[in-house]
């Protein structure tokens, strides 16, 4: 399982025309930190940061994630156009372990 940390819900905007199309676009992104292992699969010690591309309402607003810890859902990976393994991150929250009473 992949971990994914969201520690804040702002939203980065990033609008333009494309260079190749000339067709107008406008991208959210939300920083997340992902907990990645070694090739030994081994864990790192340190979470990575990184950006993922947020999914709109039919207002046209992001749809963010609240603060939390999450993993990433089965439908986040797909087979490309060129018949390659690709992701487009979608997340799960993950559920808090329940404590045992003291």
């Amino acid at each position: 399982m992949i971990r994914i940390s969201v520690k804040s819900t702002e939203v980065r905007n990033q609008r333009g025309k494309a260079k190749v199309s000339g067709k107008d676009y406008d991208l959210n992104f939300q920083t997340v930190y992902v907990h990645t292992h070694d090739r030994t699969g081994k864990l790192n010690p340190y979470p990575e940061k990184t950006e993922i591309i947020l999914e709109k309402n039919e207002q046209g607003a992001a749809l963010f994630y609240p603060e939390g810890e999450y993993t990433l859902a089965p439908e986040s990976f797909y087979v490309s156009r060129n018949g390659d393994l690709a992701l487009q991150p979608k997340l799960v929250k993950l559920n808090p372990k329940p404590q045992s009473a003291s």
